[in-house]
């Protein structure tokens, strides 16, 4: 991947704290603070312009909302989806984020992933 840097958006604070334990790599993690608006939108596809950028945000309507607006502005992003039944990604249990965010290419930390009672 050459000298591109990776970047993750996620929608707050707490997303942004609970990836950050479960993830094992520098990784810049940008956080919306929900839905953004467009001049937002436009100047952070600019500074995402030459990265690789991962989108992970809520299973629910205003995550979906956010999701559509930065596909249409980073279309070459590659989405993480955490399963529906968690629909916020700060209650989404460790283990579960841990392997989407590996599923994705991301390197997590590998103690996250020993969780006896994997439900998938």
């Amino acid at each position: 991947m050459g000298d591109e840097e990776k970047v993750l958006i996620v929608e707050g604070k707490s997303d942004k704290i609970k990836v950050r334990e479960v993830l094992n790599e520098p990784l810049d993690i940008v956080c919306t603070n929900g839905t953004i608006g467009q001049t937002e939108l436009e100047d952070l596809a600019d500074r995402l312009f030459d990265k690789d950028v991962y989108i992970l945000v809520d299973a629910d309507d205003s995550g979906e909302k956010l999701r559509k607006q930065l596909k249409r502005e980073l279309p070459e992003a590659r989405h993480i989806y955490i399963d529906r039944t968690y629909r916020e990604v700060e209650a989404s249990p460790s283990h579960h984020l841990a392997s989407v965010l590996l599923r994705a290419g991301l390197n997590v930390n590998p103690v996250f992933l020993k969780k006896k009672d994997l439900r998938w």
